[in-house]
């Protein structure tokens, strides 16, 4: 007899506008792949949630240097179009809040819509602050696929005060967890919850990590 095995997940807390997690997004999909049977729940940081201050000299320094460093470890591609703007708002709530309306409405999307607009971000130059950039981006996703949900009720939606309260959810819940950097990966087992990186990590790291976890919550022969 054994005995019942307890649910495993993971919990993937992050920001689209995060470069480290747009470094993480390889690894994070070739563990996904190499474990396509664990769920993962998406649930949205806020790193620079209601930010109102134009970028500056400083900032554009210090993120250029930062996402060289990321680029270097992750080998993703970095645009420099955001630097040679003058008006850039580091704003990442609508960005989330993007991902938070796709979930909400088309949760098998969510994580695609995520990755689509660190694409478009980081490797694009496009500004994922605009409502109308973000409602393009969907529309990118949602082409690929046969949801019906599309571009109108993306906008209403996006723009609706429940979205902008369950993106505050999000970025509470990660404050309660005790979550200070991005990107972050608990695995849940048993209804409890352990770290298996807070931060980038390769994917050999990772495995490692979820393969003793997913071992320590084997079903025991009685």
């Amino acid at each position: 007899m054994t005995t019942p095995t307890p649910a495993l997940s993971l919990i993937y807390v992050g920001d689209p506008m995060c470069s480290w997690c747009y470094g993480f997004g390889v690894p994070l999909g070739q563990l996904l792949e190499r474990f396509p049977e664990v769920p993962v729940q998406l649930v949205l940081g806020g790193l620079r949630a209601y930010n109102t201050q134009v970028m500056d000299a400083a900032l554009k320094d210090k993120l250029r240097n930062a996402w060289a460093g990321v680029a270097q470890r992750s080998g993703q591609p970095f645009s420099q179009a955001l630097f040679e703007r003058a008006d850039f708002i580091y704003d990442t709530e609508p960005a989330c809040r993007a991902v938070v309306t796709v979930r909400q409405h088309a949760p098998a999307l969510a994580l695609h819509m995520y990755h689509a607009i660190q694409q478009a971000f980081y490797a694009q130059g496009r500004d994922v602050t605009k409502a109308a950039v973000l409602a393009e981006i969907w529309d990118e996703v949602h082409g690929r696929t046969k949801e019906t949900w599309g571009h109108i009720d993306f906008l209403r939606d996006f723009e609706s005060e429940d979205m902008r309260q369950q993106t505050r959810d999000d970025f509470l819940q990660a404050q309660r967890w005790g979550v200070r950097g991005f990107p972050t990966l608990l695995m849940v087992a048993g209804g409890q919850a352990q770290v298996l990186t807070s931060g980038y990590a390769e994917l050999d790291l990772l495995v490692e990590s979820l393969t003793r976890v997913i071992a320590a919550a084997a079903p025991k022969p009685q």
